[in-house]
């Protein structure tokens, strides 16, 4: 991996180790995120791993964090 990149394919994201949340549906829905060499965050569709990849910077992943934390999406489920 030369370079990271939003829209990437998540296969070229060799030798990074991608994590879902424990609460996962049974189906395999899931949101996968891996910490990249360069401290960034990849996030994928565990639907489509070899789809598009989205990379934030850690600033980014705080801010996401921290909002669902305080309830901020929990409109986006209901």
């Amino acid at each position: 991996m030369d370079h990271a990149y939003n829209g990437m394919a998540a296969a070229e994201l060799d030798g990074v180790t991608w994590q879902k949340s424990r609460r996962s549906n049974s189906q395999g829905s899931c949101v996968e995120f891996a910490k990249l060499p360069g401290g960034d965050v990849a996030m994928r569709n565990s639907r489509f791993p070899d789809g598009p990849a989205l990379v934030y910077t850690p600033a980014e992943i705080e801010a996401l964090l921290l909002g669902v934390k305080d309830g901020e999406f929990d409109h986006l489920i209901s």
